[in-house]
């Protein structure tokens, strides 16, 4: 221990502070002569009357401090490398968007033509509102009062949902940044209460975006009968399809392009061409203020606007051909059906129809709940595009099919020919004709023009000793003409259809193949699927004497001022496949249909024709579907079209009128 001792003997205090007197001795004002004897006078005592005035410290406990100081300094320094390290970007993010934030400025949707360059939408103005939840008040009670403002100006506003979406979001991330959708579709006066009150709602933020009109919108199905005479029949919204606000799958799909407040295309052109349409964000960079309010603008990069769409579609076309369809539909008191107008020489879709149709405005604008479980509810099914997502029996429109197949494949020729008596049996089975007692001696031409099934009966399984094509040679000929496989064309859901197989009956219904069902198969019944623009494809074949072109609506794509950026050009996917001559025995065929057989109404026509008709039986309780699909001028094809009723019983009374009024129209005008 060590100890430093001082020792004073017989000090006393006095008055003046500065003086201390010890015998004769004073201290403080020091005289000159004092000066001299200041050594001798002042002295040490002894040790008897020591007073002790000392500190004590106890050096072994050096390490321990040391020690307990080094790991508190470790402590800090490890949460300073943490948060400029290992988290400085992200705090530094939080920290800048605190006072200036980095905002999206969004491009205009691109328009979509008609191929006469008519306009089939507009974008007009959609005020929205939506928050920014770190500038929300963290007070549950402030916040209470910024949303009884907004409920008490919107009155269809949800303050618990709302509430409920806040609550999930950590105000410390980088979440708590991002937009939080509110609600949209405002109408104008209510937009401007809002914008005056917006000192009062910190966190809430009014904007505008863009919002689709469909000039061209389908007919209101749940009009009255008077109401409806009254409206624009245009069903093209299954074509162009509509846009919505993005849902929390879509937001996941596509990563950072879209936020919560965005609107995406859902159906049609809007949904297959989204790309194209949406164009690219610019971006803006801007300061704000306490309340997350914008101050100004540091800097910004302007958006890309999106693509303008050129469509195949004719607008005049499309406008008849659903008026012929719907009036016709009226008169049999049906309610479903579909019809395609299509080029043959390049796959272009000139006019499709799907019946009944929907309006698109009313998803564009915020579908109620009430319209939609009417929408989804209806038997009809009117939300359904039949052209090219319905799967039915084809009936006898397959018989080409089957017939260039025979005559590919050298089972028949073109002079080959069979009695019909009207029907074959094979043991207690019988396969009938539609006509009783048959249609006498029978080649390939009539066999198409009167839609004889005895001579496909032969021609497809076979019978005694005639080999026919079997179910594994018409299946492949089927799948050459486009059936059995998505068509490819530039809309969504489009659907397969279906080509049976004697390995598929097996599997799935633990059935052998029996000759019966390749019967069915060769007459266009049985399993087999097609869809309604499958049929219009592989007319087209015909039409245009060998080569399969992808059907598509999108014709050109343009800048958003109009500016060709590229033609939508497709080359044949296959060709020649069945021989001229061949071909051109199955287009006789198929104009003897006209001339003298099953569709002899068309002959009056102006312009010559070619085409199959179609019965489909699909069900023991209702009635068949009824087909026709054809094309002109038969000489240099123009146009496909094909027609599709539903139970419209048989396709020579029901779909070819239809089709014999559009063609002298189109033809006359």
């Amino acid at each position: 221990m060590l100890k430093k001792h001082i020792k004073l003997n017989n000090i006393k205090r006095v008055k003046d502070p500065f003086i201390i007197k010890s015998g004769n001795l004073s201290v403080g004002s020091i005289s000159s002569s004092q000066k001299n004897n200041w050594a001798e006078d002042v002295y040490m005592s002894t040790n008897d009357n020591l007073e002790t005035l000392g500190k004590n410290f106890n050096y072994s406990r050096i390490p321990f401090f040391v020690f307990l100081i080094s790991f508190f300094l470790l402590i800090l320094l490890g949460r300073l490398i943490y948060l400029q390290i290992i988290e400085g970007d992200y705090y530094r993010s939080i920290a800048d968007v605190n006072r200036v934030r980095v905002t999206r400025v969004e491009p205009k949707r691109g328009i979509v033509y008609d191929r006469n360059h008519q306009a089939l939408l507009r974008n007009s103005a959609n005020f929205i509102i939506y928050a920014i939840p770190v500038d929300l008040p963290e007070d549950d009670n402030e916040l209470n009062k910024i949303l009884d403002i907004i409920g008490n100006i919107l009155i269809n506003f949800d303050k618990n949902e709302f509430k409920n979406k806040i609550e999930k979001i950590d105000r410390y991330s980088l979440e708590a940044y991002s937009p939080v959708f509110i609600i949209d579709n405002i109408e104008y006066e209510k937009a401007m209460l809002l914008y005056l009150k917006s000192e009062d709602l910190p966190g809430i933020i009014l904007s505008t975006k863009t919002k689709r009109n469909y000039l061209f919108s389908g007919v209101s199905y749940y009009l009255d009968e008077e109401e409806k005479d009254l409206e624009t029949y245009l069903s093209l919204s299954h074509i162009l399809g509509y846009t919505g606000k993005i849902n929390a799958q879509e937001l996941a799909n596509y990563g950072d392009e879209y936020l919560q407040i965005d609107y995406i295309g859902k159906m049609g052109i809007e949904y297959f061409w989204e790309n194209e349409l949406k164009g690219k964000n610019g971006e803006k960079k801007i300061e704000v203020d306490a309340l997350g309010k914008e101050k100004k603008i540091i800097s910004q990069k302007d958006a890309i606007d999106g693509n303008n769409l050129l469509l195949s579609i004719d607008l005049e076309q499309q406008n008849k051909l659903e008026e012929i369809l719907t009036k016709h539909l009226k008169k049999i008191n049906l309610q479903k059906a579909s019809a395609i107008v299509m080029d043959p020489n390049n796959g272009e879709i000139l006019a499709l129809v799907s019946l009944p149709a929907y309006n698109n405005n009313f998803f564009a604008s915020g579908i109620s709940g009430e319209e939609y479980d009417k929408l989804i509810k209806d038997e009809n099914r009117p939300l359904f595009n039949r052209a090219i997502s319905g799967e039915f029996p084809s009936g006898s429109t397959f018989k080409p099919i089957i017939s260039a197949a025979a005559l590919e494949e050298k089972v028949i020729s073109e002079d080959t020919a069979f009695l019909s008596t009207g029907g074959l049996r094979i043991s207690q089975w019988f396969f009938p004709d539609w006509k009783a007692g048959g249609h006498g001696m029978t080649n390939i031409r009539k066999a198409i023009a009167e839609s004889v099934n005895t001579f496909y009966y032969y021609i497809g399984g076979g019978y005694e000793d005639f080999v026919g094509l079997g179910v594994e040679r018409i299946v492949d000929y089927a799948k050459k003409f486009g059936l059995g496989t998505q068509t490819g064309i530039d809309l969504p859901a489009e659907a397969d259809g279906f080509l049976p197989s004697k390995e598929w009956k097996k599997e799935t219904k633990n059935e052998n193949w029996y000759i019966g069902d390749t019967y069915h198969l060769a007459i266009g019944q049985g399993d087999l699927l097609t869809t309604p623009l499958q049929v219009a494809l592989f007319t087209s074949i015909f039409a245009n004497k060998g080569s399969f072109y992808r059907p598509h609506i999108v014709k050109q794509i343009l800048s958003d001022e109009d500016k060709l950026i590229r033609d939508i050009v497709e080359p044949p996917v296959d060709k020649n496949f069945i021989s001229d001559y061949n071909i051109n025995v199955v287009r006789e065929g198929m104009r003897q249909t006209i001339t003298s057989g099953s569709a002899r109404s068309l002959s009056a026509l102006p312009v010559s024709v070619a085409g199959k008709t179609g019965t489909a039986q699909w069900s023991s309780q209702k009635e068949n579907h009824a087909w026709f699909t054809c094309f002109a001028p038969y000489e240099k094809a123009e146009i496909v079209l094909t027609i599709l009723i539903e139970e419209g019983k048989e396709g020579s009374s029901v779909a070819v009128p239809i089709a014999k009024e559009y063609l002298e129209w189109y033809f006359k005008y």
